[in-house]
């Protein structure tokens, strides 16, 4: 069983920077991506930014050129670094694993952020 473990949220004003932490354990058997995610109340959940086992990255584009991802092999570790935060980036950031054979996503348990103005 995969278990993901997050930290790094917290408030932060406008412009101001956060870093995301997401710890895996367990077996993860065949691993295709590391990622997060996020969803606002009310909102679908969406890609903020992943890497894949190549460490091919891919960004939405709300982010782009402000969020960093990168991961740490020997720590089972995927980061999220976030820049020049706004308020509209206020929401809980949820770790996702994807691995597997068949893809089965795994997902932590979420972190708030929140920007205030």
């Amino acid at each position: 069983q995969v278990q993901l473990v997050e930290s790094g949220g917290g408030l932060v004003q406008a412009g101001g920077s956060l870093r995301l932490s997401c710890a895996a354990s367990g077996s993860i058997f065949r691993l295709i991506s590391m990622g997060w995610y996020r969803q606002a109340p009310g909102k679908q959940r969406e890609l903020v930014a992943r890497i894949t086992s190549s460490g091919n990255t891919q960004y939405a584009d709300s982010v782009k050129g402000r969020f960093t991802i990168s991961r740490d092999n020997t720590k089972n570790t995927v980061y999220l670094q976030m820049n020049s935060l706004k308020p509209e980036d206020t929401t809980v950031y949820y770790c996702n694993i994807r691995a597997g054979l068949v893809a089965t996503d795994y997902w932590g348990q979420g972190t708030q952020v929140t920007v205030s103005s």
